[in-house]
């Protein structure tokens, strides 16, 4: 008895399934993408220009890392208890990391919110920006923080995986299309089998 191999016989891509090619790559799809991506980089960017404008200067300025080292010092306390809200991991980090170079995790906090909002409501290099934004909405959670982060985290999810379109109705439009990332246009299935690489049971 003999037995067909699992992997196709010739090397290809695998398929994008339809919903999932409506949903993230799409053109028609934009203008939701567009409403989700501005709300997003604005929250954002709020959030870093008051840290930025901030008068007592203790995010950027002679102060820096002040406002760092109290927020610091109390997710490091809230690893207490049965359930602590901070892992015993990540307040090593905090302790051995951050708080000793609590100057420069400032102003790489006030001045990364800034510029992953300004890029996200401009729909430049959205997937990335996203991610970004989506990486200091999970340090936050990992330091007890809730607020809007869990919000904020999912719709920057949505945003990495939407990337190709999430920025179309912004500078992506152009942008994308140096790196070859182009709108291809509908064409109806043809009929006859299918080329696309097939699984042998």
């Amino acid at each position: 008895m003999t037995t067909r191999p699992l992997q196709p016989a010739t090397p290809g891509l695998l398929r994008e399934p339809n919903l999932s090619r409506l949903l993230f790559a799409d053109p028609r799809l934009a203008p939701v993408w567009t409403l989700l991506r501005i709300y997003v980089g604005y929250e954002w960017l709020m959030a870093g220009w008051g840290k930025v404008t901030n008068p007592a200067g203790v995010w950027v300025g002679e102060k820096a890392g002040t406002a760092v080292s109290g927020f610091l010092t109390g997710a490091v306390a809230k690893t207490g208890g049965a359930h602590p809200d901070v892992q015993g991991w990540y307040a090593w980090f905090l302790q051995h990391v951050a708080l000793p170079n609590a100057a420069a995790f400032s102003y790489i906090v006030a001045y990364g919110e800034v510029l992953v909002g300004v890029a996200l409501i401009l729909g430049l290099f959205t997937g990335i920006a996203a991610f970004f934004g989506g990486v200091m909405n999970a340090s936050y959670l990992l330091a007890g923080t809730v607020s809007t982060n869990p919000l904020l985290f999912i719709l920057a999810t949505w945003l990495v995986l939407g990337w190709r379109v999430a920025g179309w109705w912004g500078l992506d439009r152009w942008v994308l299309a140096r790196f070859g990332v182009t709108a291809q246009p509908a064409s109806r299935p043809v009929k006859g089998p299918d080329p696309s690489p097939q699984l042998h049971g």
